[in-house]
């Protein structure tokens, strides 16, 4: 028994092999509930309030003051070690220390000794041991700033939460509490964080939500909700029964709000009913609200880690968007309406319906149907409507409705467009986008050149030099491989899951088929309830559209698909990374696939994975034509997952597991060397999430602890694990070069498999290194 010591009244002792989580147990489980210290015998009691780290003498002029690492570390650790923490006095320390650029980070930029002595808890803190290294101090500094989260002031803190296996614990941070952070709800418990907007530059920050025409119980909902909390001084607007007429999209440009999204109805507790948010992942930093096409990739990550229901919940919002914003928004803000985003519903909606408990095979089948009945509709009006169709090819553009400047964006990105204009009326810049916004001076080329603009953002890749003041006029080949998708899986979830018969509960114009410039030019259409949906209509929609893209998008010289300018009449010749999408669409033949691989591939991968577009078709970069973030030398999920999934589904799973293995390889070295951070996107060439392009990188702004990553970049690691060998996992978690690995395992495969030798990752790199 150990002696009395004076301790806080919120300190509990118990038994040392008893009173600790597991030490990997996410945040609340591993620092929640009451503090408690182990029986161990106390050296000191000098120690018990607090740890007293131990401070290193300064790092310069004083360094051979410090001891050598001799007796004052533990010997023979048996069990494993513990560190008995002051909370707040160690993340003084840490910081003053550690964190010489002063961001509340540390970095492998940081100029700090990298290294701390830690008293430990078998000695009550009175025996010390050394931290050594970036990883282990950023990863002490964000379990400081968890444990501070949870009120605590002391801690006994596992070495092995900061000497963990770093691929596991990016993904474990991913899956315990990155898509919690992420998680929002429209409803009186959640509107105070969904509300606050970044991308609102008016100057009126009241919280301000739309609800949909024809949703009654809703608007009361929201008017009760003000009613009950009037410090939020919420504004409760409800839309017209067309909210997206651009003439009064633009009129809701200076009071900006959130758009109402599906909730379901709940008992409210006291014998009555009432309404709650269906919860959905945000992609995080400046983006807060529902996306389009982010919510694909969000969803894929999400059912990697179990969240079914999560992911199921984002597909009905688009259902309830399409049925009451005519289509899946860009996002769910008041700016977003006249605009959509690329469209993933169907795959969505069949991977998530895989997933469901099979036992519930009705209600299924019935979320399915709503689902692809939406999708039909959203097909419809959207894609293969004019002006998104052009009737003369078949095929389908960004090129959605909008008037003036888009308001979303940062307040001086078309300043370099404006000025010119400005300057012709003597205006100042600020002074000819109001008049201009207003109609009052008409400029149609500076109309054309937002029309492009506005196709860019819709496009989801803004921008791009690819896209440049011509985008609405081009069937892009992303656009058309998901098109061609959304054709088979509406024709295959008909014949497998709906006996060949699906009827239309919505009334809306069907677009004519085969289309050409004389059918889209007879005004009469044909009712979505005039009949049923039967599947060869829709192979036959796919089929057609195949063959549109090799007549117009496939190069054969070049063995690679380019975008078709329907405008000039060309394939426009910047090489584009999502030509490999025809392979995630199934729409590519195998001789295709094959010249992709072996002859196109090699334009786009680079260290850190594949780059968006090549740097030839980029062009130079320099003050007057700066770089854009969707050109080279970016990488981004999409692009990444994309063609992993097409690869493997085409027969290449080396090529998509080496891909896998570069673009994880460049996210663990970031997260290992930069405080944890998870970005929005990288550079793939300088292996480098610190990008200068346009408004710069999203994800990277925290203090101490990682909380949210990136919704698309957090989906890309979980599914990229996926693609990886439990070598490769292996040797990503010690941060082994692409280079040394693949040169290293294409060198040693073969006497490796002869010999039955076992190589590690480390032994692979100093095979390379000839060390």
């Amino acid at each position: 028994m150990a002696p009395a010591v004076n301790h806080p009244t919120s300190v509990t002792f118990v038994d040392d092999h008893t009173h600790h989580h597991h030490a990997h147990a996410d945040a609340a489980t591993y620092y929640g509930g009451v503090e408690k210290h182990s029986r161990a015998r106390t050296y000191s009691h000098s120690q018990v309030y607090t740890s007293n780290p131990r401070r290193t003498p300064a790092f310069q002029e004083d360094w051979h003051m410090r001891a050598r690492r001799l007796s004052h570390d533990e010997k023979h650790v048996s069990n494993p070690r513990r560190f008995l923490i002051d909370v707040e006095e160690t993340i003084r320390v840490v910081l003053e220390q550690e964190d010489t650029d002063g961001d509340f980070q540390i970095s492998v930029t940081d100029a700090g000794p990298k290294m701390m002595a830690l008293g430990t808890a078998t000695s009550n803190g009175f025996k010390t041991f050394d931290i050594r290294g970036t990883y282990m101090l950023s990863n002490l500094l964000q379990e400081l700033a968890l444990a501070r989260d949870h009120n605590r002031k002391r801690i006994i803190l596992d070495e092995s939460r900061l000497t963990e296996n770093p691929v596991d614990r990016l993904s474990r941070m991913i899956k315990n509490s990155f898509w919690n952070s992420l998680t929002r709800r429209i409803d009186g418990d959640g509107l105070e964080i969904i509300t606050a907007d970044p991308k609102n530059r008016t100057g009126r920050v009241q919280p301000r939500i739309y609800v949909p025409h024809g949703e009654p119980e809703m608007a009361e909902y929201y008017r009760k909700v003000a009613r009950e909390k009037p410090h939020m001084n919420l504004d409760v607007v409800v839309l017209p029964p067309k909210p997206d007429d651009p003439q009064f999209v633009k009129s809701l440009n200076s009071k900006p709000g959130l758009l109402a999204l599906a909730m379901n109805e709940v008992d409210d507790g006291k014998g009555g009913k009432t309404l709650k948010g269906i919860p959905f992942i945000v992609p995080g930093a400046r983006f807060n609200e529902l996306y389009n096409w982010d919510s694909y990739f969000i969803s894929l990550g999400l059912l990697v880690d179990g969240e079914v229901q999560m992911a199921k919940g984002m597909v009905d919002h688009f259902i309830f968007e399409i049925k009451h914003y005519n289509k899946i928004l860009n996002g769910s803000r008041s700016y977003y309406l006249c605009r959509t985003q690329p469209p993933f519903l169907t795959d969505m909606a069949l991977q998530i319906y895989n997933q469901l408990d099979r036992s519930e095979y009705e209600a299924n089948t019935a979320w399915l149907k709503r689902a692809i009945q939406a999708a039909i509709k959203e097909y419809h009006t959207v894609w293969v409507a004019e002006p998104r169709m052009d009737p003369k090819t078949g095929l389908s553009r960004f090129r959605p409705d909008g008037l003036g400047i888009p308001p979303e964006t940062e307040a001086t990105h078309f300043t370099h467009i404006l000025e010119p204009y400005a300057a012709k009326h003597g205006l100042s810049v600020l002074e000819f986008s109001e008049k201009y916004n207003e109609g009052i001076l008409k400029e149609p080329e500076l109309d054309e050149y937002f029309l492009h603009d506005r196709a860019v953002r819709e496009s989801g890749h803004d921008t791009t030099y690819r896209f440049e003041k011509r985008c609405a006029n081009l069937a892009t080949i992303d656009l058309q491989a998901l098109l061609y998708k959304y054709e088979v899986d509406i024709g295959t979830a008909i014949r497998e899951v709906f006996d060949d018969e699906l009827e239309l509960e919505e009334d809306f114009e069907l677009q004519p088929f085969p289309p050409t410039p004389e059918t889209y030019a007879n005004p009469k259409r044909e009712s979505s309830k005039s009949r049923f949906q039967n599947s060869d209509e829709w192979f036959e929609r796919a089929e057609f559209r195949r063959q549109q893209i090799d007549k117009y998008l496939w190069n054969e010289s070049k063995s690679l698909y380019f975008d078709w300018d329907t405008a000039q009449e060309q394939q426009i010749l910047y090489e584009s990374v999502t030509a490999f999408w025809t392979l995630w669409a199934g729409c590519a033949s195998d001789d295709q696939a094959f010249k992709l691989i072996t002859r196109s591939l090699k334009k786009f991968e680079v260290l850190g994975g594949l780059v968006s577009g090549t740097e030839e078709s980029r062009g130079k970069i320099s003050l007057d034509r700066p770089n854009r973030q969707w050109d080279y030398p970016y990488a981004w999920p999409p692009h990444q997952i994309m063609t992993w999934v097409g690869m493997e589904r085409y027969g290449y799973l080396d090529d998509a597991q080496r891909l896998a293995y570069r673009f994880l390889y460049m996210m663990t070295t970031a997260f290992v060397d930069f405080n944890g951070v998870v970005p929005e996107k990288f550079d793939a060439v300088k292996l480098s999430h610190l990008v200068d392009a346009e408004y710069g990188n999203q994800g990277i702004d925290f203090k101490m602890v990682p909380r949210e990553g990136f919704g698309w970049m957090n989906a890309a690691y979980q599914v990229g694990l996926s693609f990886l060998t439990t070598h490769m996992r292996r040797a990503v978690a010690t941060c082994t070069s692409p280079e040394v690995f693949f040169n290293s395992t294409t060198r040693l495969s073969e006497s490796v498999v002869n010999s039955g030798a076992i190589t590690d990752p480390l032994s692979l790199a100093m095979e390379t290194l000839n060390l």
